[in-house]
Parts: structure tokens; C-alpha cells; sequence
């Protein structure tokens, strides 16, 4: 496999990451009490396919929808569902799409209606975790280092970092070495290199960092019943530092 990514590859996975980026953009405003997320989840499909893209997840291990869908103490992989969502909840919505085999993948965490302090500062602390750990993607440096920056960062705010789930490298495959913890030490794991393209997302929760499993199979969630939020991007690895591919315009 392939973990160094140039030219044309680079080039298919910035259209897939603007995708992506669109369906953000585009379909935050849905994200109120009352909505179905699996009315989000048509949406997000059909939109990615109008593009001339696939979605990633569907079908991946037998994944059944366009999104993945995180709802309050869910850490990740939940299903899109009827159940509208109220005011007060807090949903991590995670979506990728294909561009000529190559994957581009971002989750983010939107507050449904006002959320309480908590939660809003929770939300604010993982996604500035989630920059200053992509701050660390840089050529010399090591995956510890990523993980090192997001956790030294959340953990003295008194919040839980998830260790069951992790980052990756995202290309060809969805999920592709090297593996990218968001906790560990400084100068540790795999060297990182120019050309290397990897999906960093930081799962922070109000509680502990244990997780456990639905019967499903699927769906993660606090093993204490806790908050948790997510905020992912797409980076690819230069020379001059991190190029962001799934960021909103």
C-alpha cells in the first residue's frame, strides 16, 4: 500500500475533501431539534453522488449508510436514525467520499439548539486540539508527537481522551497505516514523512476514556455515559508543513 501521496492522487483526494467539505457547509443548517438524521443521511448521499463521488462508508464492512452519526455519549460508527434529535444533544457527524478510488474523510460536532457550558467549552477544547495536533503532521516529526500535542492539551482540562479509537492514514483505503493514537509520547511511532496523507480526529469526552459497544456491533459509546465529540480532518503532508484537504471554504 502506498502511504506516500503525489500528483494526481493528491488531486482526486482535494476534490473528495471538498466534497466533504460542501456537505458540512451545506447541511449544518439541518442539524436542529426535530431533524432525522436519517433524512441527513439521503441527503449527504445524494449530494456526494450528484458530484461525481462515492460515499466511503457505505458498504465498508457493511456499514449501511452514507454517515456515521455520533449522538451525545456515542464515541463513533453510530447509525443514522428516526429518532429526531432534541434540544440540548450534541451530534458528531462523520462523512467521506471517493473520488476516483481515493478517499477524503471529516467528522464534526455541531450543538443541537443551545447546549449547556460544559458541552460548549468541551466542543471548543477538542477542536483546538484537533488543529494543534494536525500543527504536529509535519516531515521529521513522529505520530507520537500528534498524539502527544492533543493529549497534553485536553487531559489538565479535566477531559477524557478516547484510546479504543484512532486516527489513520486515508487514501486508496479508507483506513490505511500508519495508525494515529491521540495520546501517547513525544518523539515516539512511525517518522512522518512528506506525501504521507492521514486522517487526524480527536475523540474528547466530559468523563472517562473507556469505551463500549452496542449490540450492534457498531456504535461506540463512554463506558460512563459521558459526553463525547469529535472534530476530523484530511491532511496531507508537505515539505512546507500540513495542507488541510477537508476544510470548509
Amino acid at each position: 500500500m502506498n502511504v506516500w501521496k503525489a500528483g494526481r492522487e493528491i488531486e482526486y483526494m482535494r476534490r473528495a475533501g471538498a466534497i466533504v467539505a460542501e456537505c458540512h457547509a451545506l447541511f449544518a443548517e439541518q442539524i436542529r431539534p426535530g431533524a432525522d438524521t436519517r433524512n441527513l443521511d439521503a441527503r449527504v448521499e445524494d449530494y456526494i453522488r450528484k458530484s461525481g463521488a462515492i460515499p466511503s462508508f457505505k458498504g465498508h464492512h457493511g456499514f449501511p449508510a452514507s454517515i456515521c452519526v455520533a449522538l451525545n455519549d456515542e464515541i463513533c460508527h453510530g447509525f443514522p436514525r428516526k429518532q429526531p434529535l432534541s434540544e440540548g444533544d450534541v451530534v458528531t457527524i462523520d462523512i467521506g467520499a471517493q473520488v476516483e478510488g481515493y478517499h477524503g474523510d471529516s467528522a464534526w460536532t455541531y450543538a443541537v439548539g443551545e447546549v449547556s457550558p460544559d458541552i460548549r467549552h468541551l466542543m471548543e477544547a477538542c477542536e483546538k486540539a484537533l488543529f494543534l495536533g494536525i500543527e504536529q503532521a509535519r516531515p521529521g516529526n513522529r505520530i507520537g508527537d500528534i498524539g502527544h500535542a492533543i493529549q497534553s492539551f485536553a487531559e489538565p482540562l479535566g477531559y477524557g481522551v478516547v484510546r479504543e479509537f484512532c486516527g489513520h492514514g486515508v487514501g486508496r483505503e479508507l483506513w490505511e497505516s500508519p495508525q494515529i493514537p491521540h495520546f501517547g509520547q513525544a518523539g515516539t511511532g512511525p517518522r512522518i514523512q512528506a506525501g504521507m496523507t492521514l486522517a487526524i480526529e480527536p475523540m474528547i469526552t466530559l468523563g472517562d476514556w473507556k469505551a463500549r459497544m452496542d449490540d450492534d456491533g457498531w456504535t461506540a459509546r463512554t463506558a460512563d455515559g459521558s459526553i463525547c465529540v469529535q472534530y476530523e480532518h484530511t491532511v496531507w503532508v508537505t515539505e512546507d508543513g500540513p495542507v488541510i484537504l477537508t476544510e470548509k471554504k
